[in-house]
């Protein structure tokens, strides 16, 4: 199993309760400071830590392995089959296993079913030795009672399954159907078209682990009722509705997804990854695709989301490659990324939990979104990453979501709600609120770069109540109307300059010490008329100057903050000392820009 893990910082965002089933993401809540602002400590939540609560799984070491000598053998021929085990009974196109053991189907059944009843207590194994089997009135493999089912794919073999558009029976609902614990192994291929509903699934667990698999669908790909473990694989699925599913909605402790390893190319209609309660990702390869993609808009009342679940979403590691109508990565509840590499394109948010969610690592590129990162709490301990958003970029406030672009869905305007951020790296380009807040923001540590609106309707910092900072950086550009700079709560001395003209996109704005040395130089994205800024260099009781246009020559430019160069030629907009923890310059439209 690939635990790929990442310890992280043990500073987190406050949050006032956890469910059990992402236990360790937050131990204990504790006062913060003394006005009763409260922060908890982050333990490390991981997929092995959130696995515990799912503990089902009826995976065993000696399912894997068997005697040659043990094999019965079963020719598929046409319409036909030759066996000589007593264990096979065959009824015209049908064969029907009455006794676990290990079984070769080799040959084509142009339109039969392979059946699975017994009530022995060990294992059917079905090993698939370049086996094609169609059937036009049912599942092709029907497991109607068995201990468990193994379907081995052998090394070096191509093998298919198929149903038809209609079945005989009530129950079978899949190309490949079981009604017990299945698993699904081997170095062979499979290829699955699910002509009447689903292409594999299990009304009980279901465990690949491993194979080539390909399915195409009319309404799910794969789908394990009480789970659905992946230990590794490379599986390509085009579904109808979800891609990949688990949805067991009355034992807590099933319903559950977990990948350790694999590569994934999923194109779904509805959801890409969706589970009932939890979606545990160890390491793997995602290329996922939902509702035709992030160009696209869905029903109030359709899910179109890449990677969904219930309760929580842990992510430990893995390179994700997401196009979504909807959200891209969403909880229900709680949601946990500690590594990865992600590139998202969302027809809505990029990445949200209803409850709260954490980030504590990886790099997330956010192309396209409507918000970026949305939770009603907010904890950023670590990461790099870079967001695009059509209205806001981090938008915290409490409710559920809508399904599509532009859905606000019941979110509360202001409460008890959190943006904690103690490391990483994020640079937002919103044409809403860069950073909209419905409650308070922590600040510790870790780097804020804001490219906000134009619009005087939004700001670049927007919160309700205290934005109180005591160590890291904060460069946030936007329109003046609604222009806030952190709170006089603070530790660390903030900025805030209200310029008495817009400046167009790419006018530098440079700002150094009474001695001529650089705190910063930044070439905007798009036009401004207000600069909040925060960092440990501003001292009180020193000169600043600030400049406007202007030009930098040498170094690098990084999302538009200028380093390693030299600044020049530019119009000294004004000069001020460093009296207050905030200090304002210029008017504002907002009444409090500093509370």
């Amino acid at each position: 199993m690939n635990t790929k893990k990442l310890r992280v910082k043990t500073a987190v965002l406050i949050f006032s309760v956890f469910l059990s089933a992402c236990n360790g993401f937050i131990s204990e809540t504790e006062d913060y400071t003394d006005s009763g602002d409260g922060a908890s400590e982050n333990s490390d939540d991981t997929v092995s830590d959130t696995s515990a609560e799912n503990t089902a799984d009826h995976d065993e070491s000696s399912d894997y392995t068997w005697s040659s000598s043990e094999i019965v053998s079963i020719a598929l021929n046409g319409s036909s089959f030759s066996t000589s085990s007593s264990n096979v009974s065959v009824s015209g196109s049908t064969a029907t296993i009455k006794k676990a053991g290990t079984y070769s189907l080799s040959g084509t059944l142009s339109n039969g079913q392979i059946f699975v009843d017994t009530d022995d207590e060990e294992i059917v194994r079905l090993i698939l030795n370049n086996a094609n089997i169609s059937s036009s009135t049912g599942a092709a493999i029907y497991i109607e009672n068995s201990e468990k089912t193994m379907i081995v794919l052998a090394e070096n073999t191509n093998n298919s399954l198929s149903d038809g558009t209609t079945h005989n029976d009530d129950e079978s609902n899949a190309a490949l159907f079981s009604k017990s614990d299945l698993t699904i192994y081997g170095d062979g291929s499979l290829t699955v078209k699910g002509n009447y509903n689903d292409g594999i699934a299990s009304k009980d667990g279901l465990i690949i682990a491993s194979g080539t698999i390909t399915v195409t669908a009319v309404d799910d790909g794969i789908r394990g009722k009480d789970y659905l473990v992946v230990k590794n694989g490379n599986i390509t699925i085009n579904a109808g509705d979800d891609g990949m599913k688990s949805d067991n909605d009355s034992d807590s402790s099933l319903g559950y997804i977990s990948f350790d390893n694999g590569s994934f190319n999923i194109t779904a209609t509805g959801d890409a990854i969706t589970a009932q309660t939890d979606v545990l990702i160890s390491y793997g390869e995602f290329k996922l695709t939902a509702g035709g993609g992030s160009s696209k808009t869905v029903a109030s009342t359709a899910s179109a989301k890449g990677i969904k679940a219930a309760v929580c979403v842990t992510i430990d590691d893995g390179v994700f490659t997401i196009n979504s109508a909807d959200d891209a990565i969403h909880s229900n509840d709680y949601l946990v990324i500690n590594l990865g590499t992600f590139s998202i394109a969302s027809g809505d948010d990029g990445i949200h939990a209803d409850n709260s969610l954490g980030i504590n690592g990886g790099k997330i590129d956010i192309t396209k979104s409507y918000e970026g990162i949305e939770s009603a709490e907010i904890s950023i301990t670590g990461g790099d990453i870079q967001l695009v958003a059509s209205d806001d970029g981090l938008n915290v406030a409490s409710g559920v979501d809508g399904s599509g672009m532009g859905g606000w869905g019941g979110y509360s305007s202001s409460g008890n709600y959190y943006l904690y951020m103690d490391g990483g790296y994020i640079y937002i380009n919103a044409t809403g609120d860069g950073v909209d807040v419905n409650g308070s923001v922590v600040m510790t540590d870790g780097t804020i770069i804001v490219d906000g609106p134009t619009s005087s309707g939004n700001g670049a910092l927007d919160y309700d109540g205290t934005f109180k900072i005591s160590g890291g950086y904060i460069l946030a550009l936007g329109s003046s109307g609604m222009a806030m700079a952190p709170s006089t709560s603070s530790t660390q001395y903030s900025i805030l300059v209200n310029l008495s003209s817009s400046k167009t996109a790419g006018t530098l704005i440079h700002l150094q010490d009474g001695s001529g040395n650089e705190v910063f130089t930044f070439s905007p994205a798009k036009t401004y008329q207000s600069v909040a800024f925060s960092s440990p260099v501003l001292t009180k009781g020193k000169s600043y100057e600030l400049y406007t246009s202007g030009s930098y020559s040498g170094g690098s430019k990084n999302n538009g903050l200028c380093t390693g160069g030299t600044y020049s030629s530019g119009t000294q907009y004004t000069s001020f000392t460093i009296s207050s923890i905030v200090t304002s310059l210029g008017s504002s439209g907002s009444s409090n820009p500093g509370h």
